[in-house]
């Protein structure tokens, strides 16, 4: 059972509500945080799709709701707290932007369990935080990227510079540098999620230098039809942008939430949920790949393949040494393995990637 929640501007508490939990027969109440629109056809697009097949899990036993296009900020604290005093027993919120949020609206209700996705505080007992290694993935598209550029010229629209976008890009990089010594990357910095102007913009600034390759952290498909316009080609990112396919899109990266979040209800449910961080990839099916299309030659999608196949059984990482950073130090030396922990803070590019991060 779904009940949608107004967006904040008309979000008022429903009369008669009350502020103790579910009794034991009730349904569970699940409510999830959105940055973006379910229409955006990439990042809140999944996470919805992965809200409906709770629903369709649980039927009647779990009543899900949510809110979208929530800033990161203060309003995202209105958001939270109101599905807290609505009788939510679990709030899944899934952006980066809203773990300060997160934890200070947990701190105030402590019977409540909050799933922050792609964050890395968990500051309350009754806090989780999940992600995905979408670096897995890239690895996959870099390799492809790297043998289709004619260029040499790879296109990359980054949303923020936070870790995991970072890491994104050094994950690509290295895979396409691997199979095209050439290949130059360029970064445009676009600071938002979702915006469709912005990446559509971004995308033809882009092709404007040359790039007849383009990837992207960010989740409209606005930069899919400027491709398609210019005749380049990119992936779909986050779902499978299929209604692109077989050009611009050539193959994408899908994020699959579904099991994540059934098991998580499923544990509030039992009365065994605990506080856990979560970073899942393609071996789990937390990171999917779409279909490679006929666009790229067969033995690049075989040598894909076998690339997805690899990190999945574990025999290959992809930040393996020798790994120099930017400025030439040595990051990894021959057949060292990249740790979490370096990867969950990573904050600089691997060497052959020109540019500065931004602050």
């Amino acid at each position: 059972m779904t009940r949608l929640i107004p967006t904040l501007a008309g979000f008022t508490l429903a009369a008669g509500l009350g502020l103790s939990a579910a009794a034991q027969d009730d349904p569970v109440k699940a409510a999830f945080v959105y940055v973006g629109s379910i229409g955006d056809f990439g990042w809140t697009y999944e996470h919805n799709e992965s809200r409906l097949a709770v629903e369709e899990h649980f039927g009647d036993a779990v009543e899900t709701s949510y809110v979208e296009n929530v800033p990161e900020g203060a309003d995202a604290e209105r958001v939270m707290t109101q599905m807290a005093l609505a009788g939510a027993d679990i709030i899944f919120t899934t952006s980066f932007g809203y773990m300060d949020a997160t934890n200070n609206v947990a701190a105030k209700f402590p019977d409540v369990k909050f799933e922050h996705a792609t964050g890395y505080r968990r500051d309350h007992p009754n806090v989780s935080t999940y992600s995905a290694r979408f670096y897995e993935g890239r690895a996959v598209i870099g390799h492809i990227a790297g043998h289709m550029t004619e260029s040499n010229i790879v296109g990359y629209i980054a949303s923020y510079p936070i870790p995991e976008v970072i890491r994104g890009i050094n994950s690509a990089y290295l895979h396409a540098k691997a199979v095209n010594p050439d290949v130059d990357f360029r970064v445009v910095w676009v600071f938002t999620w979702f915006d469709p102007a912005v990446e559509a913009e971004a995308a033809q600034a882009l092709i404007d230098q040359g790039a007849d390759v383009i990837m992207q952290h960010t989740d409209s498909t606005a930069p899919m039809t400027v491709m398609a316009e210019a005749g380049v080609i990119g992936f779909g990112q986050a779902s499978d942008m299929a209604a692109f396919a077989p050009a611009p899109r050539v193959a994408s990266i899908i994020d699959n939430w579904a099991p994540y979040y059934i098991d998580r209800v499923q544990a509030v449910i039992d009365g065994t949920w605990e506080s856990t961080d979560t970073w899942d990839g393609i071996a789990p099916g937390m990171v999917e790949l779409g279909e490679m299309t006929d666009a790229i030659p067969a033995d690049v999608r075989a040598s894909a393949q076998a690339i997805a196949e690899s990190i999945a059984a574990g025999d290959y990482h992809p930040f393996t040494g020798p790994i120099a950073r930017q400025d030439g130090t040595l990051w990894l030396d021959v057949g060292e393995v990249a740790d979490d922990g370096t990867m969950l803070g990573m904050d600089f590019y691997v060497e052959g990637l020109s540019g500065e991060i931004p602050n």
